[in-house]
């Protein structure tokens, strides 16, 4: 019986969900306020109060998740009148209902469901930032390897490829790859950019594609022609990276490419053995 209780009350929330147009899920505030139990607007409203403070005091913007919004409603005569009314993210709804009244019924099962249902979003939101992290690293490998290639077919050398993707990182970062290791407390061993946050892993990905591209297209025959080329472009694209407020050196490392790929993998294995092993929290 309280399987399908429990399952009931889901299917209410679930119910009353709905969808902007660019596909941002979002429930009204007075949908909400009779899931809840709460009989009055007012008593409501001052729950919804403390969900915004909690949303600030946790460093969201508030109308990120509270959206202000109207609901015409009837009136006994037939007529209508507006009410206020506001839009409420999942996230929004999870916070009302951890500073709603534990005593109701509704409010208690909310305040389990939005948290499992929030959680559930912050580890899909967690994967996706994973796998495109994971790509980024692929990328640049096969970046590398062709711009390896392509250094070798001008210049007649292997050994020139190590020293132009450190002129490159010394532009993009101010640091020389072996300073940077250290700044990110990288193994001796262990390449640079396997550490590295995505944006940091695409920006060198970009412009090791243009030092292919003009290598190629210049007809480049020397390591110090090639290494000039390859710290234009590293510079042009660290001035783009702090126009727009982001340094480089200064971004935090990341957890081991190869750890989280693993991990990855593991989690995808387990999901076929047991589909609801993912969905636990």
């Amino acid at each position: 019986m309280e399987t399908e209780i429990i399952q009931a009350l889901t299917n209410d929330f679930e119910s009353h969900a709905r969808q902007t147009d660019n596909g941002i899920q979002f429930w009204l505030a007075r949908d909400l306020q009779s899931l809840l139990g709460y009989g009055k607007w007012n008593n409501f409203k001052a729950v919804i109060d403390k969900a915004k403070t909690a949303c600030e005091m946790a460093g969201h913007p508030v109308l990120d998740h509270f959206a202000d919004a109207s609901k015409m409603v009837s009136l006994g005569s037939g007529s209508q009148r507006e009410v206020p009314d506001m839009m409420l993210t999942r996230y929004a709804c999870y916070l009302i209902a951890q500073n709603g009244d534990p005593r109701k019924g509704p409010v208690a099962f909310a305040q389990t469901y939005f948290a499992v249902q929030t959680r559930k979003l912050e580890l899909i939101e967690k994967r996706i930032r994973e796998t495109e992290r994971i790509s980024a690293r692929r990328k640049l490998t096969n970046t590398e390897k062709e711009l390896s290639g392509v250094i070798y077919d001008y210049t007649g050398s292997e050994k020139n490829f190590g020293i132009i993707r450190s002129k490159g990182d010394k532009a993009l970062f101010g640091y020389t790859t072996e300073q940077m290791k250290q700044r990110w407390n990288v193994p001796k061993h262990r390449a640079l950019a396997d550490f590295a946050p995505t944006i940091v892993l695409k920006a060198k990905d970009f412009a090791t594609e243009i030092t292919i591209f003009n290598t190629k297209a210049n007809q480049l025959q020397t390591e110090q022609t090639i290494s000039q080329e390859h710290m234009t472009n590293n510079e042009s694209v660290r001035k783009t990276l702090l126009e727009r407020g982001i340094e480089p050196e200064r971004l935090p490392p990341t957890d081991d490419v190869k750890k989280v790929e693993r991990q990855l993998q593991s989690d995808e294995k387990k999901s076929l053995r047991n589909p609801e092993a993912l969905d636990t929290v």
